[in-house]
């Protein structure tokens, strides 16, 4: 039992087929009525004046610390147990990481941000993880009294909201990756940038299409990465389906909640003002590794989300970083564990996970 993809395209197989079989019957794959049509339903959907379609959730990211000018000798805050992509968003352009240990609820410590804070600091980027809002009412703050860019990276919050309003439209630009286990997944590689600035939004436009407002007239060195009209196409289904899918995994959510009964298993917290997508249904466990091959041996699979902070990383080790630096990182690191939680799951199929955890012993 693990992450099931097809489940999901089951749901509602019809509709991706039909609208696969459109686009590509239509004779035109790049840039046109479907990543138009698409960008429209998402900033409407999100609550955005704009949204810029691109080729992946790692472009969203690094794009927007370009074209907000972050660049080497630039500071930007970011939360020390994050997917190592939030980091190379950051360090692509020249700019260094500085890390933030994360609170309860597995995001940022919005409390310790401002310790962090020097005369180089240029922007915070706001890592909404597993599915739960960050405090974007403290981390807007301290944006505002000290004239910081905020980037969000809402590529595992697709919907969810702080305190009412949907993560993403917080800061100057909001990230999202449409990666097939998302929850509007696209088919393949798939993201995009949203924000209600006008001018931002052209230049991402320009930007994506290596440099060119008008074909072979380029006005900057910029990038190729463009969202393509089939995966454009079938988002657009996905994105009809977006609330039913959010709501199905709350329901799934909501049963480990209330049936894991297990000493070793700390259970995830929500933080009080968000809601949460459940990206992943990631619990806390001092016994990962027994667990993990626990429930491995039943044929239950489960990840890690993840197992090294990127302060440790290899790529990472020109920074200086040591063991002990990041303790609350690295102890998330050696005891979080992602438990099954797809579109699609059965009843039997979670009652097999809840059974198998309840059971487990040391």
């Amino acid at each position: 039992m693990a992450n099931n993809l097809l489940r999901q395209f089951e749901l509602h197989s019809k509709e991706y087929e039909d609208k696969a079989l459109e686009v590509l019957r239509s004779g035109w794959y790049v840039l046109g009525k479907e990543v138009e049509a698409f960008e429209q339903e998402w900033a409407d959907y999100i609550g955005a004046k704009y949204a810029v379609g691109l080729a992946s959730g790692l472009d969203a990211l690094w794009i927007s610390f370009r074209l907000l000018d972050i660049k080497a000798g630039d500071e930007v805050i970011v939360c020390s147990n994050a997917y190592i992509a939030c980091v190379m968003g950051i360090t692509i352009n020249g700019a260094t990481p500085v890390f933030v240990e994360p609170d309860e609820y597995d995001n940022i410590d919005a409390d310790k941000i401002e310790a962090a804070i020097t005369d180089k600091t240029k922007a915070i980027l706001a890592v909404h993880l597993y599915g739960q809002a960050c405090d974007m009412t403290k981390i807007m703050a301290l944006a505002n009294k000290y004239n910081l860019k905020v980037v969000e990276d809402c590529a595992q919050s697709h919907g969810n909201k702080w305190q009412g309003q949907t993560v993403g439209t917080f800061g100057d630009v909001g990230c999202f990756s449409f990666y097939p286990t998302k929850g509007c997944g696209a088919f393949g590689d798939a993201g995009c940038i949203i924000t209600n600035s006008e001018e931002l939004a052209k230049k991402f436009k320009v930007f994506r299409n290596y440099g060119s407002e008008k074909h072979y007239h380029n006005k900057v060195v910029g990038s190729n990465s463009r969202l393509d009209e089939l995966q454009a196409g079938l988002l657009r289904v996905k994105l009809s389906h977006l609330d039913e899918f959010n709501a199905e995994r709350c329901r799934l959510a909501d049963r480990y909640m209330e049936e894991i009964k297990n000493p070793h298993v700390r259970l995830p917290k929500i933080r009080t003002g968000a809601d949460s997508t459940w990206h992943q249904f990631v619990i806390h466990t001092d016994k990962r590794d027994e667990l993990q091959a626990f429930l491995a041996e039943r044929e239950i699979k489960t990840l890690i989300h993840y197992p090294i902070p990127p302060h440790l990383s290899e790529a990472y080790a020109y920074l200086g970083k040591k063991v002990g630096d990041y303790p609350i990182a690295e102890r998330y690191a050696n005891e979080v564990l992602s438990l099954p939680m797809y579109n699609g799951m059965t009843s039997k199929e979670q009652t097999a996970v809840i059974d198998a955890i309840n059971e487990f012993s040391v």
